[in-house]
């Protein structure tokens, strides 16, 4: 349980960190209105804050259940596989995520949307993913030397 706690944790700061590097969305939105525009409909901080939020909800409702299912489905294969089957949940709960709970229509903004979330999900699984591999107990073998 702790190692699987510490990966959470780690990818969390890693997807957190990939955005210091902002979306195109967030740099859409701040070119849309100048600063001294009283007619702007929010200001600057909240589109930072929409970026954190959508940064927090991406890691709870993706993130981590693709990990843990990614580490436990590949438990017994190696990490390329934990890492395939991560990667492959968590591009299955993004697209469910944009679509379904986001609402995201258009296909191009979809797809631009989808590849932006997967780009930055894919460090921070390997991170969950080489963390738990890394620190998790590997099964004793019956007959080591065969």
């Amino acid at each position: 349980m702790a190692v699987h706690l510490g990966a959470m944790h780690l990818s969390g700061v890693l997807l957190v960190l990939t955005f210091v590097v902002p979306p195109a969305w967030v740099l859409d939105a701040y070119g849309a209105a100048p600063v001294d525009d009283p007619t702007a409909d929010v200001p600057p901080v909240t589109i930072l804050l929409a970026a954190l939020l959508g940064c927090v909800t991406f890691h709870l409702v993706v993130q981590i259940p693709a990990g843990l299912l990614g580490s436990w489905l590949g438990r017994r294969s190696g990490v390329l596989v934990s890492y395939a089957v991560a990667m492959t949940v968590a591009g299955v709960l993004t697209l469910v995520f944009l679509r379904g709970v986001v609402g995201v229509a258009d296909v191009a903004e979809l797809t631009s949307l989808w590849l932006d979330y997967m780009a930055r999900g894919a460090l921070a699984l390997a991170g969950y993913v080489g963390l738990t591999s890394a620190l998790w107990p590997r099964p004793a073998r019956l007959f080591p030397d065969v």
